[in-house]
């Protein structure tokens, strides 16, 4: 009777606890969901460790975008030229190596600060000229787009010699060499995603503890402990396979540094808050004496660096610089932040949901490019997929409200 008890008792745990987090927890589900249709309709080639390393590095430079887009849209703005901002800035980093002769080092920092002040004007004709972010990000549209043509105007195609630079969109972290053991399997990464596995259930105790200790409410114990091990036992599970392949990729190590330094700085620290703040309500944000201007000129700054990281990380995997780099990434990288869990209206949106909606849409795409399916019908499944998570966002922000 008592095991009944329990059985019943933990049914309605997970029930309630489903309901009250499926807005962020969907998903999650979501690109579970789509991994195990496409390893079965691929016979395992899409869960294999070659494609899912592939699938990190082609994910990367839209990662790096849609995490900037979420902190704009949270602050309910919206900014349409990061792709050919991308593009342009990925244009001049190969020209600074092969026309100015800079050092990968010195043609980087460069680049990153461009991105910057690109950023820095946007926020200036949004937040103090008040102009309309959607037309003032469209000229900068506009103006980048014609900015890559006249950059790449001479040469067409630019390629990139710098061994160095390309390595970061094509290169692997390295092994630690003489171990026997596990032969073919990538030790480093194996190690790294222990660690990642230790600090993971280290941060969540922690979190639970400080949580319990100003009597917020926490997850039931053997919930608690499920969460645990399937955070725990997903992680490794991509840990095994990248470790089977060539490792971790410079690529992931760059896309995982933004999400920590960005996850970190919107929910731990003045900045973040005040961030979502000004999405929840501008108005009382302001009155509550934060600057509104200040917060729209940081997060489209940090828009305009990330956008440079984005080109960056384009231009080096494919060692080269186009005139057409850049094209549909910010529609790309919109749709992954609002497949995440951003809301239209402002005020939500998490980093660590911007990746998965990139991942979402970028597994999407190589499923279904394994699949030979033809790249009209590939269009038409992603906008199926994109209405259906604003759909499902509104649905579960109403049933929060009842």
């Amino acid at each position: 009777m008592s095991t009944k008890r329990f059985k019943t008792s933990f049914m309605k745990d997970v029930s309630k606890t489903l309901r009250q987090n499926i807005r962020d927890w969907g998903m999650y589900i979501a690109l579970l969901t789509i991994m195990a249709i496409f390893t079965i309709t691929t016979k395992g080639v899409f869960i294999s460790s070659r494609n899912i390393g592939n699938l990190i590095d082609q994910t990367g430079y839209i990662a790096v975008l849609a995490v900037g887009m979420t902190l704009v849209i949270v602050i309910r703005d919206i900014d349409l030229s990061v792709g050919f901002l991308a593009g342009f800035l990925g244009a001049v980093a190969a020209i600074s190596m092969v026309s100015w002769h800079l050092p990968v080092y010195a043609s980087i920092p460069v680049v990153l600060g461009l991105g910057v002040l690109a950023g820095l004007l946007t926020g200036f004709l949004v937040a103090q000229m008040k102009i309309p972010a959607f037309v003032a990000t469209l000229a900068g549209w506009l103006g980048y787009r014609g900015a890559l043509q006249l950059a790449t105007m001479s040469r067409g195609t630019i390629i990139i010699p710098s061994d160095a630079f390309n390595a970061i969109g094509n290169g692997y972290i390295p092994d630690i060499p003489g171990i026997g053991i596990l032969p073919g399997v990538h030790k480093l990464t194996l190690i790294l995603g222990v660690v990642a596995i230790a600090l993971f259930i280290i941060s969540a105790i922690n979190n639970r503890r400080k949580m319990r200790a100003y009597d917020s409410k926490v997850l039931a114990m053997h919930l608690f402990i499920i969460e645990l091990v399937f955070v725990s036992a997903l992680v490794g599970a991509i840990t095994w396979v990248l470790a089977g392949y060539r490792g971790l990729s410079w690529t992931g190590v760059v896309v995982l540094i933004v999400v920590i330094f960005y996850n970190f700085v919107m929910s731990r620290t003045v900045l973040g808050r005040h961030i979502y703040a000004v999405g929840g309500n501008p108005e009382a944000a302001e009155l509550s004496g934060i600057s509104v201007k200040k917060v729209t000129y940081v997060v489209f700054a940090s828009m305009g660096l990330l956008a440079a990281l984005s080109g960056i990380l384009f231009a080096s995997r494919f060692k080269s610089a186009t005139t057409t780099a850049g094209t549909l990434f910010e529609l790309d990288a919109i749709a992954a932040a609002f497949v995440g869990g951003a809301s239209p209206s402002g005020g939500v949106g998490k980093v660590t949901g911007s990746i998965v909606g990139a991942f979402v849409m970028m597994s999407l795409t190589s499923g279904m490019n394994l699949m030979g399916i033809d790249i009209s019908y590939q269009y038409i499944v992603k906008a199926l997929v994109l209405a259906g998570a604003v759909i499902f966002d509104i649905a579960a922000r109403n049933r929060a409200r009842e």
